[in-house]
């Protein structure tokens, strides 16, 4: 079930149980090797959510994100090196505006995502809302500061975090992530709408056959479809 936003101004401190401690340490591992894989690739990578703010659950995803890939091929050779299978390979462009992607998933709920053309900056802002951190992040065991689907405010202690609402307090929390208040706008906007009218469809979800690349996959839909030719025309600009 989706969280759904919370607007209540107070802060409030939410202390771990053992068990969160040992479910986040588990969940960073497996973020590491898969990390660690890529990095021995060249392709730095940086993994984003709850996986680097640190409150996670059994529901959280491990989602590693590599904002400057050179091909495809490059990153599932270094999956394939790393003896990680792959379950499936979809092609995703969530909205007509928003860049085409890559997810490479090795298991239900753990993904290597990529982008298929230039990203606007207001996307990349995306994952440092949400927190995001680095292979040597995880292994210091390093928390961040970020905003989960709750909109709240996600503030690492040690004994677990304080959580606090995010909406009317935009500007601040712009600063505080070093996004800009654009992103949050939007971002508020987008759950809080969410909320009221549930989960919509993405622009276009396909998923890769067995000798198909991402960059075959993404031509094709190009020759096919004008809004995804447009938005790589616009990258390209």
């Amino acid at each position: 079930m989706a969280k759904k936003p919370v607007k209540r101004a107070d802060k409030v401190e939410v202390v771990y149980s053992e068990k969160r401690w040992k479910l986040l340490l588990k969940l960073r591992e497996e973020a590491i090797e898969i990390m660690d894989a890529l990095e021995k690739a060249s392709l730095g990578c940086i993994t984003h959510g709850s996986l680097a703010r640190g409150d996670v659950s059994a529901n959280s995803d491990i989602d590693v994100f590599i904002q400057n890939p050179s091909g495809s091929f490059l990153i599932e050779s270094a999956i394939e090196r790393a003896g990680l299978a792959v379950n499936q390979r979809i092609l995703v462009q969530a909205t007509p505006s928003y860049a085409a992607k890559g997810y490479v998933e090795l298991a239900p709920q753990r993904v290597v995502s990529f982008p298929l053309m230039k990203m606007r900056s207001r996307e990349r802002d995306f994952y440092r809302f949400g927190g995001e951190a680095t292979l040597q992040t995880l292994r210091d065991n390093e928390r961040i500061v970020g905003v989960d689907k709750r909109l709240m405010l996600i503030e690492p202690t040690e004994r677990g975090h304080i959580e606090s609402s995010i909406v009317g307090r935009e500007n601040a929390v712009a600063k505080l992530l070093s996004v800009s208040v654009e992103t949050v706008l939007d971002r508020v906007h987008a759950l809080l709408r969410r909320d009221e009218v549930g989960r919509t469809g993405v622009f276009v979800k396909r998923e890769l056959s067995h000798d198909e690349t991402f960059e075959m996959a993404l031509q094709r839909l190009v020759d096919e479809n004008p809004a995804v030719r447009r938005r790589l025309r616009l990258s390209r600009a």
